[in-house]
């Protein structure tokens, strides 16, 4: 079983007077400069350039500084910056003021595990994977809660990092609920198989192929749009609430049947097996390493789908049955 640690397992005092600097303004950056912020600890805003992030950093109160400023003072550096961009940071604005024991701090594996920053034998290399987006973890927290995260030591130079690791999660809100302790493997693993063969990957697909299934055999695009991909935010709901015996006791006894028996015919060992095989592609590195080719050439994969969905029916009826949506939501 998996160790979780809460409130009595962390404390400030290990880092309590130390610099901490936050690169990144968006929507991880954001919400854990103002939550460490409002935890009592020492936080300075780096940004690579005077922007939207700049200004937005200055009138929550932050005076943010450049990138190497911020680093050159710290003593703890956290990289909230996107993914690809990690590696830069690190090697031209990181890297050439890092100190015998400063910290490194990530939010997800992806650069510590696939070895595109390679930090020095001496200092700390930690991770803190809040489960939530960014705007989450500062709405639960300024309400006294937190969400959840994971927490893994991939350097342990000072012998306290994952002190420290605990520390810089309670300052987030997130040992309020429990960290799971883990690795940067596994973190980094199922976080991309995760978003690949379900969260962002197969759900979508599959939410697509049931709508246009159905507009394909006649049915008007607003109605399936409703069957098939307004009514998944009340199914996940309930599956969140209540966990997926709930899910199915609270839809009717058709639905149950329906769902059962054709949801492992849509769902089966060929399906599986595909799954498995993502899984194995990115265990093996390979996903990275088309991702970091991707990246380099501009992300012309990604600009295409995004401009083919953009353009796509089940989009257009989307987006005009939203009004229609947002009116039935009840007024607060």
């Amino acid at each position: 079983m998996a160790k979780i640690y809460t409130e009595k397992d962390a404390n400030f005092d290990i880092i309590k007077n130390k610099k901490i600097a936050i690169l990144g303004y968006g929507s991880q950056g954001r919400a854990w400069a103002l939550n460490l912020r409002d935890s009592g600890l020492n936080v300075t805003v780096g940004l690579e350039r005077e922007g939207n992030s700049w200004n937005q950093a200055k009138k929550d109160g932050f005076n943010p500084v450049h990138t190497e400023e911020a680093v050159k003072n710290a003593d703890i550096v956290i990289f909230l910056v996107p993914d690809m961009v990690q590696r830069y940071v690190y090697r031209e604005k990181v890297q050439p003021y890092l100190k015998d024991g400063m910290d490194l701090v990530f939010a997800h594996g992806f650069n510590i595990h696939y070895k595109l920053i390679e930090p020095p034998n001496n200092v700390d290399v930690y991770m803190i994977a809040p489960k939530g987006p960014g705007p989450t973890v500062r709405e639960y927290f300024v309400h006294g809660g937190g969400v959840p995260a994971l927490v893994a030591v991939q350097q342990n130079y000072s012998g306290k990092a994952m002190e420290k690791a605990l520390a810089i999660a309670k300052g987030i809100g997130a040992t309020r609920p429990g960290v799971i302790e883990t690795t940067f493997k596994e973190e980094t693993e199922t976080d991309l198989i995760g978003e690949q063969t379900d969260l962002v990957g197969g759900i979508t697909e599959l939410m697509r192929t049931a709508f246009n299934t159905l507009v394909e055999m006649g049915y008007q695009p607003e109605v399936a749009y409703f069957e098939t991909i307004n009514e998944m935010k009340m199914i996940v709901d309930i599956i969140h609430d209540k966990g997926f015996y709930g899910m199915l006791k609270a839809v009717s006894d058709t639905a149950k049947y329906g769902g059962i028996t054709v949801g492992k015919y849509v769902i089966n060992e060929d399906v599986k097996k595909r799954v498995r095989e993502a899984a194995e592609k990115v265990r093996s590195g390979k996903f990275a390493e088309e991702w970091i080719e991707e990246y380099n050439r501009g992300s012309p994969i990604v600009k295409q789908a995004m401009e083919e969905v953009q353009n796509s029916l089940e989009e257009k009826i989307g987006n005009e049955l939203r009004d229609m949506i947002e009116r039935g939501k009840p007024k607060s």
